[in-house]
């Protein structure tokens, strides 16, 4: 911890928060960069996942805002997958808790290479050939399912969880990618809200670290969410994957060798 009193690591932090909001915002998976730069920085596992659901917040709560007002959201059609997505999020966070930190330490980086290998492996995942935009609620037990598996996902870890929500909900309901999008910041935000309340009462959040962050994955993502609506940005992906497995090698080089 003594490497956060260094100035050049908060400037750095804020640069990268910066770049997982906008990431985030666009394709999803802006945690795959802020977690490991946490743990970089020597914080302990269970406090990196607990402060990056702090700093996530903000920058969730601004894109799903910003799709919002967009008329790319309509919170009514998906009342079940939030609830559903608050349910899992609940149970995820007092797994995570209950794993020996050691391990996690070791888990983590194993589980961010393979969710950047996925992500690499399946650029075209998302399509919006043949999609409309959706003009009643979807199925309710399609919604329970997708909002509890991967609300457990993003209370557990939740590194890509945006991404995973995009391409299931395109799969799922045949939505166009940016109400694909839309849908993703709105659940992610619910998630990390969830997450962010029980890690917190479990003193499991650095909440300066989270608030530096935060303020900068805010201004991320509403940058990123006004592109992705203006141009859209799937290019971004590739060069996005290959900076994240050098930083989860690196990552599991230091944890397993």
């Amino acid at each position: 911890m003594e490497l956060l009193l260094e100035p050049s690591n908060w400037a750095l932090l804020a640069v990268i928060g910066l770049i997982a909001g906008f990431i985030d915002a666009v394709v999803g998976g802006g945690g795959l960069l802020s977690i490991p730069a946490l743990l970089t920085l020597g914080i302990p596992p269970h406090t990196a996942l607990g402060t990056n659901k702090f700093a996530a917040s903000f920058g969730s709560s601004m894109a799903a805002w910003t799709y919002y007002r967009q008329h790319l959201l309509r919170p009514s059609f998906w009342y079940m997958a939030f609830i559903a997505t608050f349910i899992g999020a609940v149970l995820g966070s007092v797994l995570v808790y209950l794993l020996n930190a050691q391990w996690l330490e070791k888990a983590l980086p194993l589980l961010i290479i393979g969710i950047a290998i996925y992500s690499l492996l399946s650029p075209n995942a998302i399509s919006d050939t043949d999609c409309q935009a959706p003009t009643k609620a979807q199925p309710k037990l399609k919604q329970s399912l997708q909002g509890l598996l991967l609300g457990i996902y993003d209370g557990f870890a939740g590194p890509g969880i945006g991404a995973f929500w995009t391409v299931s909900s395109g799969s799922l309901y045949k939505l166009p990618l940016l109400h694909s999008c839309a849908l993703a910041r709105a659940m992610t935000f619910t998630s990390n809200l969830t997450a962010l309340a029980i890690f917190g009462f479990l003193g499991q959040v650095h909440w300066q670290i989270g608030l530096w962050m935060g303020l900068s994955m805010m201004l991320g993502s509403f940058i990123g969410a006004r592109c992705a609506i203006k141009f859209g940005m799937p290019f971004i992906r590739p060069l996005f994957i290959l900076i994240v497995l050098s930083i989860a090698a690196n990552l599991a080089w230091s944890a397993w060798f």
